[in-house]
């Protein structure tokens, strides 16, 4: 019965087909000869859905389930023949009628190379879990960072936007964190040139530095299999950036781009209007004429007096080109982004070159990098921000009297002084602030890559590096300013800083490739050994602080500091593939770095990893549909010590500054006091466990991978709290506990249509993970030891909301859990007593949801018609959780009638609440983020040649399209899952021309 309704559904599919071939075909003058055949792959097995056209017409069919066509074409039409992952081929009709076509695998698409740690291997020979994402796929929009380029595209990989500042980039994690105090950072690579991906003076993101359009592919490496090669860097994966290179060809190619938006506020606090806020004011109970007199006229919404709609125009012009000898490319590009906050404004100029000269017949391949930037930042002070959500509504911007605030309106108290507890005019504080800086960055290496003549499948490979920055900036602030209104004593007022920091980091690797097939037992050996030296040093000048008119405020201790350190490596790896379908990675890579003493200054990382290509056994070759199936598995160790001092494990001392001070008699003096340090601090360690499958149907038509991965970190660097009399002015960091990563991740593509006028693909990806916090203090015993509290927010001076415990995961938040009344309405000060000792106190805190989602997963699509494309992404998290610190900041009634003699705005859900006093510490505050963004649509068109040697492409993009959330806060994406004077990230429309010729 099963075999007879599929052969009713053939015998359908092959008589549509035929009847789509007469339609489309009814429209031709020349109906001459009526054709038809089959399109077989190379092992006679019929091609479903190859496209056959009548080339210079749109006339064509396409293949049914038996690889079956029928079409009418003239005598001297040509059929052009083509499928994904096949070479396109072109036939002649002439008398003939009957055609079978056999189409051979596009080898060059087979054998695409991915690049990995000091090399690149066969896509279809990855044993690790790898990414790899090119131009294509990047996402759309104003991207003024890399790590942009990446939002929602790959799976186990997580983009966080750090706000929607000029500049402003995203925080990257690979598979969760697997550190509590260093780095969560991943490594990046740009070209072969491990970079300094730490902050630079004067930067809203170091990342900002590199041009994303000069990116061609990014590769991220995510399990140890695949990082362990940079073996004391990885564990938090690694992200390999190749930016575009020249091509040999006799002509030379030039690219012009633009692109213009305009950005809007996408969602402002919901704040109470001037008029909702003098019925709160005169009716409150606890409210007083005093209050009351204080009301004025004015209806000002604060948030749109700060914000504005901003201008961005982002242009870059590429040449390349280049004989056979040296290809090359050269481009340049200039930003100017303005930030939707007032005064906030980025201008970006970037130069960037790569040569690729070949001599000696091809034996020596020389790959030369070079790229340079210069920013120029105007900082809108973002303390506006939360300022625009507690300043009085009912107050002017500007008003007569305030001639000293240069007349921006400010709170005076009973005697005609500033309030300096009050809220500061918001754009006072906008215009007030000239904080400017210009940071500087240049970064290249020079790669040799030597086959020897005697023996051609060894390859030496020197590759010499460096990136070095300045950033260096002043901050202004004028006399009148009101927050710093008469800070030096009476008439000195305002604020001059300045900062001046160099950054240099120095590369030099190299290392041996031998490279072998065995025919005779159908054996590859690729190996590899090589040896590391690269050094970091930071030097950071030392500048007084004055008031506007030149009266010290801070003067340090020293004239500039001074850190430094050093990383020695020795590495390796094998390759071995046997039959075609068993693969061995082994890798070894021993690190030695200066910021441990010389008894814990080394560490070994290992790693192995096995595939099987399984569709490459003889059982499975009756399986048609099945293109690729592979099997991975995987084992590794990396390392972790970035995010910690240079020096911590020697003992150094502190000079008190600012009123520090020790007294002896009546005398006040400055001391000398001994820091922290640990002796015997070693390497935090990561393992990591992989299994993976490949998958690919239809010829890879429907094609993607499914990762289950555990990752457990142990000697996990730690913030100690010091004992009580030790005579240490700050915490130890020493290697105290551990933690594990969890999780799933999967990611599946599918081209439902490829013909000539038509493409549609579509890709989805999700990633479930978890981590949890195994082990905290030395001393298995300390029951009692609730954690280490974390997360500083807003309210209370060293307030904190979140804790590191065992048993949960990093970063939970720790609160009191709310009772309510009958109503629902929450009951102020009412919390349960969790520890049953009849007393509400710091012991009935309980840990309560995460910062960090469950899921996170990612769609995107991309439709062409002709020469129309249009695409989307969207993302979602589901599991994630904020604390809104505006709400429980603001949200209160002792903030709107102030004590200190003043009024605040405050949020409409005060009225869901009624609370009079401040309740930080509330699980009411904890809110689900969980949310589904659209980043970006765009429709783009392809104009084709406008002259002989032109083509021109336009898009039109829209960025930040729509957030789906229950979340109250204007965004329920937040880096760390606080909410306070958030930038908010604007809704961006964007017009993008591309001029090639």
């Amino acid at each position: 019965m099963k075999k007879r309704k599929k052969t009713i559904l053939k015998n359908c599919q092959r008589i549509f087909s035929m009847l789509m071939g007469m339609l489309i075909c009814a429209s031709l003058y020349a109906q001459d000869l009526q054709i038809s055949g089959n399109v077989l792959d190379q092992n006679n097995g019929p091609i479903t859905g190859a496209s056959i056209i009548l080339k210079g017409t749109s006339n064509g069919t396409v293949t049914d389930l038996d690889g079956h066509f029928m079409l009418y074409a003239p005598e001297n039409a040509t059929l052009v023949v083509s499928y994904l992952g096949y070479n396109t081929q072109e036939i002649p009709v002439g008398k003939q009628v009957k055609f079978q076509i056999v189409m051979k695998e596009d080898v060059q698409l087979l054998e695409e190379f991915v690049v990995i740690g000091y090399g690149s291997v066969k896509k279809n020979d990855l044993t690790g879990s790898i990414s790899a994402i090119g131009e294509k796929e990047f996402s759309q929009g104003v991207m003024t960072s890399p790590s942009q380029l990446l939002t929602g595209k790959v799976a186990g990989v997580q983009i966080t936007p750090n706000g929607g500042r000029a500049g402003s980039g995203a925080r990257i994690r690979i598979r969760g964190g697997a550190s509590l105090n260093a780095s969560n950072d991943p490594l990046i690579v740009i070209d072969g040139m491990p970079i300094d991906n730490g902050d630079i003076s004067g930067a809203a993101n170091p990342l900002s530095t590199i041009n994303p359009n000069d990116i061609e592919s990014m590769n991220i490496l995510k399990d140890a299999s695949a990082t362990a090669i940079y073996g004391s860097r990885a564990s938090n994966g690694v992200v390999i950036i190749t930016t575009k290179k020249g091509v040999e060809s006799n002509k030379q190619n030039v690219s012009i781009s633009s692109q213009n938006s305009i950005a809007t506020v996408a969602r402002k606090v919901d704040v109470m209007s001037a008029d909702e806020y003098r019925q709160v004011i005169r009716n409150y109970p606890l409210s007083s004429q005093k209050y009351i007199n204080w009301l004025d006229d004015a209806d000002t919404d604060w948030q749109d007096e700060i914000f504005h709609t901003a201008f961005t125009t982002d242009n870059n012009i590429s040449i390349s080109g280049g004989d056979k000898i040296i290809p090359y490319r050269v481009s340049m590009g200039y930003l100017n982004q303005d930030g939707i906050l007032k005064t906030d404004n980025l201008q970006r100029a970037t130069v960037s070159m790569n040569l690729s000269p070949s001599l000696f017949d091809k034996h020596l391949m020389i790959n030369l990098n070079f790229k340079a930037t210069g920013e120029h930042h105007q900082f809108g002070n973002d303390a506006a921000i939360g300022a625009a959500l507690r300043m009085d509504p009912t107050k002017p911007v500007k008003a007569d009297g305030f001639e000293q605030f240069n007349g921006y309106w400010s709170w005076l108290d009973d005697k005609g002084n500033l309030n300096p507890l009050a809220t500061v005019n918001p754009v006072a504080l906008l215009m007030s602030r000239d904080d400017q800086s210009n940071v500087y960055r240049s970064l290249g290496n020079a790669q040799f890559d030597y086959k020897f003549h005697f023996l051609p499948d060894l390859k030496a490979n020197l590759n010499l590096g460096y990136d070095v920055s300045q950033g260096k900036g002043n901050v202004v602030v004028p006399q009148w300013a009101p927050q710093t209104f008469s800070q030096g004593g009476e008439g000195e007022g305002g604020e001059r800083s300045s900062y001046d920091q160099q950054k240099r980091n120095l590369l030099f690797e190299f290392y041996l490739n031998y490279n072998k097939y065995f025919e005779d037992i159908n054996s590859r050996i690729d190996a590899m050994i090589g040896y590391t030296y690269q050094d970091w040093k930071t030097t950071a000048k030392n500048f007084p602080r004055t008031t506007y008119t030149g009266k010290v405020l801070e003067t340090p201790t020293f004239n500039e500091n001074i850190d430094q350190n050093t990383l020695l490596s020795y590495f390796g790896r094998l390759n071995y593939t046997l039959l075609d379908r068993y693969l061995l990675t082994a890798t070894i890579r021993r690190d030695a770095s200066s910021r441990f003493s010389q008894s814990n200054r080394w560490g070994t990382f290992p790693s192995v990893a096995l595939a099987w290509r399984v569709n490459e056994e003889s059982f499975m070759k009756g399986i048609k549909p099945l293109s690729s199936l592979k099997l991975r598995l995987g084992f590794g160790t990396t390392g972790q010590q970035d995010g910690i001092g240079n020096y911590d494990y020697i003992p150094t001392y502190s000079y008190s500054e600012g009123t520090a001070l020790i007294q002896f008699g009546d005398q006040f003096y400055h001391t000398w006091r001994p820091n922290g340090y640990d002796k015997d601090r070693k390497w935090e360690q990561t393992e990591t466990y992989n299994i993976g499958l490949d998958y690919g149907f239809l010829n890879n038509r429907l094609y993607g991978s499914v990762d289950v991965y555990y990752k457990k970190t142990k000697d996990l660097l730690n913030n100690i709290p010091v004992p009580m009399g030790a005579g240490y002015t700050n915490q130890i960091v020493k290697n105290i506990g551990r933690l594990h990563n969890s999780g799933i991740e999967a990611n599946i593509n599918w081209i439902p249509i490829t013909s000539k006028d038509i493409y549609w693909e579509l890709g989805f990806n999700i990633t479930y993970n978890k981590t949890k916090i195994d082990e905290l203090s030395l001393n298995d015993g300390m029951m009692s030891y609730a954690g280490t509290q974390v997360g500083g927010i807003s309210g209370g001076t060293g307030s904190t909301i979140q804790i590191q415990s065992v048993g949960y995961a990093p970063n939970s938040f720790y609160v009191y859990k709310q009772l309510y009344f009958e109503n629902n309405m929450p009951v102020e000060g009412g919390y349960a007593d969790l520890n049953g000792d009849d007393v509400i106190n710091e012991g009935d805190r309980y840990q309560y949801k995460k910062p960090d989602p469950d899921v996170f997963m990612g769609f995107n699509t991309n439709f062409s018609y002709k020469r129309w494309t249009a695409s989307t992404s969207m993302r979602a998290n589901i599991g994630n959780y904020a604390y809104n610190n505006i709400y429980s900041d603001a949200g209160n009634f002792s903030q709107v009638l102030n004590p200190s003699d003043y009024l605040m705005n405050t949020v409409r859900d005060i009225k869901n609440t009624e609370f009079y006093n401040r309740q930080l510490f509330s699980d009411l505050y904890i809110q689900n983020a969980s949310f589904l963004k659209m980043d970006y649509i765009t429709l783009s068109h392809d104009f084709g040649n406008i002259s002989k040697t032109g083509v021109l492409k336009a898009s039109f993009t829209v960025q930040n399209v729509f957030t789906v959330t229950k979340y109250d806060g204007i965004d329920p994406e937040i880096p760390g899952g606080i909410d306070n004077n958030f930038y908010p990230n604007p809704r961006t429309f964007i017009l993008g021309l591309t001029l090639d010729f």
